[in-house]
């Protein structure tokens, strides 16, 4: 039986390799925009990670944490709170340096009709917070939506493939991240930039999506056939662990799982689990964004969970009524429109 503890207890639970990582991180770690989806469990799972290894370096968690169950987590688990507007510039000078810096801060749904605070919040501040953390050592958030469209019978885009975003979103995500190579390369800031494709932790994420319709008999998006995705802790293992390979010139690095994962496929599968015929709507296009993950694979090893285990379990959290939070990834959009 699923429940939110033990969804908790998996997420922020270290790795061996994690702890070694961080016996040799000298220095606290800030973690800004940490009130998202990932922020509090990365910072827990930092937080661990660092007792186990015998470290006392601090782990500062900053942001506006509209949200009180957030703050309690963070607070109950040792992590520091620092409550920032951090597009509020007298904010932004009051936080603390420090050498390592996880920069999660963005904005991508509700941009359609609100662009201008999607490239306020993604490119605007990323070049005020990479010149004051110009010291630091810092990875970026970013995303694999920065990359085209590619065959579904392909690999994925690797990182050497140039970005040709679609949409004001995934244009913004671009600019952060040459907000961040700017410091990269007129400052020598120690810089990785992470794109993160589709992180799931099974009250979110693309796997939820196409559950929940299978599961509430709504139609299931097609058009986008293929996707990737990574269970959540390991990809907070990965941004963490990422610290040590932040350089300069900056460095990218994509993260997801190595599978490319039938839209059709899972939904047919978490059909079979709840007893439902899936819906399907629209044709199959021959493209999608796909991600190839072999760098990061190469660097920090497999997920520790493979898409086969993710899609049971997602399909049991259903089944045993866990919660949701409300925040739909929008996987079938070809646009670039959120």
């Amino acid at each position: 039986m699923w429940t939110e503890q033990k969804l908790y207890n998996l997420l922020t639970e270290p790795s061996g390799a994690l702890v070694e990582d961080m016996k040799r991180i000298k220095g606290d770690i800030l973690v800004l925009g940490a009130g998202g989806k990932m922020g509090p469990t990365l910072c827990v799972l930092a937080k661990r990670a660092l007792e186990k290894a015998g470290s006392s370096s601090r782990i500062i968690a900053v942001s506006r944490f509209s949200g009180a169950q957030e703050r309690r987590f963070l607070k109950e688990n040792g992590v520091d709170i620092i409550q920032a507007d951090l597009l509020d510039a007298a904010q932004r000078a009051g936080l603390p340096q420090v050498e390592n810096v996880i920069y999660m801060a963005g904005r991508k749904f509700e941009t359609v009709n609100q662009e201008w605070e999607t490239w306020a919040m993604n490119a605007s501040l990323s070049g005020f917070i990479a010149e004051q953390y110009k010291e630091s050592r810092i990875v970026v958030f970013s995303s694999g939506n920065v990359y085209p469209l590619c065959s579904v019978q392909a690999a994925g885009c690797s990182e050497e493939v140039p970005p040709q975003p679609i949409g004001e979103y995934a244009m913004s995500c671009l600019a952060r991240e040459r907000a961040f190579e700017f410091a990269a390369n007129r400052y020598g800031t120690r810089v990785l930039i992470y794109r993160l494709s589709f992180a799931v932790d099974l009250r979110y994420g693309v796997l939820y999506d196409i559950a929940n319709r299978v599961f509430t008999g709504q139609p299931v998006s097609v058009r986008n056939a293929c996707f990737n995705c990574i269970w959540q802790g390991d990809a907070n293992e990965i941004a963490l662990r990422a610290l040590h390979h932040a350089s300069s010139p900056a460095t990218t690095i994509n993260v997801t799982g190595p599978e490319i994962i039938s839209v059709k496929k899972t939904a047919q599968r978490f059909g079979k689990m709840f007893g439902k015929e899936p819906i399907f709507d629209g044709e199959e296009c021959s493209d999608a964004y796909l991600s190839d993950a072999t760098k990061s694979i190469q660097t920090f090893g497999y997920p520790s969970v493979p898409a086969g285990t993710l899609i049971d379990w997602q399909g049991q959290w259903i089944l045993d009524g866990g919660p949701a939070l409300g925040k739909p990834t929008h996987f079938e959009e070809r646009g670039g429109s959120y």
